[in-house]
């Protein structure tokens, strides 16, 4: 693997008394797809949040290129090059479709041309969020949310695009588009660090994975050795 774009050394999460992420440590090199499994409350979200500076860590580090993230808030990650499309898309309702879009472009406010290139970028690769574009985004199905929350991550133009639970609640017609979309992205050189629940799916898209327990790594590797180990496959993949 070629020098890590994303580091975490021995993070740790708490919340209050209860301890989410235990001495976690990860790697996201450029241009990889690396996916995070495990049960529903293992610290998956809350390892997902630490990276983009939604929450602070209370110990280890988290480095981007070398560099310490842990004085910087999310503004200034985004800026960097990470951005974090969140579990249940937390797309603002009331607002268009476009405007839910323009949101993701702050850190090139002062670049108009910029904003408009990254807005027709999100139109091309979800045409239906063009179709639907001046609707206002609670009318939206879920799959179409979920595209516009992944749409609106984008809008940044990020170098390592982190994605919460993206297949929850869809079709699985809609989950096969939303993640070839995904491989579409890392064909073109985007890194992707992937939280899902499908972990079938998730394994066959990255390159490679790591399980958590209980706010620890148990099991890291390339992601098909993952999907055939047996103790993956009883405890995730209902073989």
């Amino acid at each position: 693997m070629s020098k890590p774009l994303l580091q975490l050394d021995q993070v740790s999460v708490h919340y209050g008394g209860i301890q989410a992420l235990r001495d976690v440590s990860l790697s996201v090199a450029s241009g990889e797809i690396v996916t995070l499994i495990g049960a529903n409350g293992a610290g998956k979200t809350s390892c997902l949040r630490a990276i983009s500076g939604l929450i602070k860590i209370g110990g280890g580090s988290i480095q981007w290129n070398g560099q310490d993230l842990k004085k910087m808030d999310a503004a200034h990650r985004v800026r960097l090059g990470l951005a974090h499309a969140p579990e249940g898309r937390m797309v603002l309702a009331q607002q268009s479709v476009e405007d839910n879009l323009k949101l993701g472009a702050f850190v090139h406010r002062r670049d108009r041309a910029s904003a408009e290139q990254s807005l027709e970028e999100a139109y091309q690769l979800f045409p239906r969020l063009r179709e639907r574009r001046h609707q206002s985004a609670g009318t939206l199905s879920g799959g179409e949310q979920q595209m516009l929350a992944i749409g609106r991550a984008l809008m940044a133009r990020p170098k390592l695009l982190l994605l919460d639970e993206p297949s929850l609640g869809l079709a699985p017609l809609v989950v096969a588009e939303i993640f070839d979309r995904m491989r579409g992205l890392n064909e073109k050189g985007m890194a992707l660090l992937l939280v899902e629940q499908n972990a079938q799916l998730a394994l066959r898209l990255a390159q490679r994975a790591y399980v958590l327990e209980s706010g620890q790594i148990v099991l890291e590797g390339k992601a098909q050795d993952l999907l055939r180990d047996s103790r993956v496959r009883t405890a995730y993949l209902g073989a």
